[in-house]
């Protein structure tokens, strides 16, 4: 009985230790897992022999979390994963459901087709649908003040301060100035403040605004301002005309429901993709009628590349997965994608059904998100290569129009020089004459100018002529 007993524990000994040495080996031997992905920028891309991207960094990320290798190949038909009408998958899905590859990762959206088919991870990345455009192609709608739109703010409050700073330059020179107002005791001044407002506005709509200075120095004044007013008006026009022009054969798009509207773009999306499916299967009128429109006029591309390369080129809409689509419109600065977003959903990595790596695949996306790696991976690989542009041609700023700011301010520096050199010069030939300093005939002829008690002469001369 106690041999019975030995062989009998010896036998089961023997056993599990044959069991622990075959696991043992089954795990050496699954301790690289094969990894299918496919191209996508800039989830995989080609440096050399090496592959490179968003997901070969997540890839090695959470191979560091849960210790294993891993060794990647493109998928071999170039699908993401399409079940066909026998139930055979294609694509990435199809290597997985095959055992042809241990996981895919890649830009693989979660959809409930899929995750009857394989196991699916917790998403690491949110999207959903939207449109790739090209920007003149986009509309926006006109507002009360898109006049003021050629010049900025600051550019508008810069036009003001010259206008007002010009008309009180031409209000001085032709007060200083002995060739415009000779006598001040008896003669009467045109150039009031209120009347060089008034020329200087005049002016801006290149009618003019009589009488015009006599005097060098007021002209110096007046033709540096009537240069300023050229070029403004003619740099408001041009940007003017610009905006008027490019929107005038724009098309109104905002969303889906704006594409499935009209007939004058056409638009499609991914062959075999999710999107496409979405758009099937969506009991939405309009959704269905973009797919019934694709499906007529045969407008699927076969890559997110094809698509993006067929918005470039005008006059086509391409709909996709929008963290895609905001890749495209960071590279190619002639992009923009719509603002409504329809279809959220995630990407996930794909495993076999009940594999152990399910579970900590999703724990360890989770502490990635968590630990902001994920957010650090988009930030680095969605990086825009382009400045920000808008929809309408850029307003022109102060410091784009310094240049003739700068020629108007000179202009009227010269101006009021020259006021103060003709006014020293007949101050000095009347000194002369009277045999007074030049001093205190400047004095007296500054006083007699530049004071503001003209008022009742003035209305008085006003008076007499009426009389």
């Amino acid at each position: 009985m106690v041999i019975f007993n030995n062989m009998w524990t010896l036998l089961a000994f023997t056993v599990s230790t044959t069991v622990l040495l075959l696991t043992h080996s089954c795990t050496a031997a699954k301790s690289e897992l094969i990894v299918t992905t496919i191209k996508q920028d800039p989830y995989t891309m080609a440096k050399g022999s090496q592959l490179e991207g968003y997901c070969m960094d997540l890839l090695s990320e959470l191979a560091k979390k849960l210790g294993f290798k891993y060794k990647v190949h493109l998928v071999k038909d170039g699908a993401y994963g399409r079940m066909d009408d026998s139930g055979s998958w294609n694509g990435m899905i199809g290597e997985v459901v095959r055992g042809e590859a241990d996981i895919a990762v890649a830009p693989l959206t979660l959809t409930a087709a899929r995750e009857k088919a394989v196991g699916m991870t917790k998403p690491y990345m949110q999207t959903g649908i939207s449109i790739l455009l090209r920007r003149d192609i986009v509309s926006q709608d006109s507002g009360f003040f898109d006049f003021l739109s050629p010049f900025s703010g600051e550019t508008w409050f810069g036009i003001l301060i010259a206008y007002i700073l010009t008309a009180v330059c031409i209000c001085i020179v032709a007060r200083l100035s002995p060739s415009e107002w000779s006598q001040p005791e008896n003669e009467h001044n045109n150039f009031t403040l209120l009347h060089s407002l008034w020329y200087t506005a005049g002016a801006l709509s290149l009618q003019g605004a009589g009488p015009h200075p006599k005097s060098p120095s007021g002209r110096v004044v007046s033709c540096t301002w009537w240069l300023f007013a050229v070029v403004l008006l003619a740099c408001y026009f041009s940007s003017l005309s610009s905006n008027q022009s490019s929107d005038s054969s724009h098309l109104m798009i905002k969303g889906f429901e704006d594409l499935a509207n009209q007939d004058f773009i056409e638009y499609g999306t991914l062959t075999g993709s999710s999107t496409l499916a979405f758009f099937k299967n969506s009991n939405n009128p309009s959704y269905r009628r973009i797919y019934e429109h694709m499906e007529r006029r045969k407008s699927l591309v076969s890559s997110m590349d094809e698509g993006v390369q067929r918005a470039r080129e005008g006059n086509f809409a391409f709909i996709g997965e929008s963290v895609s689509l905001d890749l495209a419109v960071a590279r190619y600065c002639e992009l923009v994608r719509a603002h409504e977003v329809i279809g959220m959903r995630g990407y996930s990595i794909v495993t076999p059904l009940g594999s152990p790596l399910l579970k900590n695949l999703s724990v360890a996306i989770l502490q990635l998100s968590e630990a902001g790696e994920l957010a650090y991976l988009r930030s680095k690989w969605w990086a825009s290569s382009c400045m920000a542009h808008s929809a309408k041609a850029s307003s022109l700023k102060a410091h784009g129009m310094k240049g003739i700011f700068l020629v108007l301010a000179v202009g009227l520096g010269i101006g009021v020089l020259l006021a103060l050199l003709e006014l020293t010069s007949k101050s000095r030939s009347s000194a002369q004459e009277q045999k007074k300093s030049c001093c205190s005939v400047l004095t007296q002829e500054l006083s007699q100018r530049l004071r503001t008690n003209n008022t009742k002469r003035d209305q008085e001369t006003s008076d007499k002529s009426k009389a």
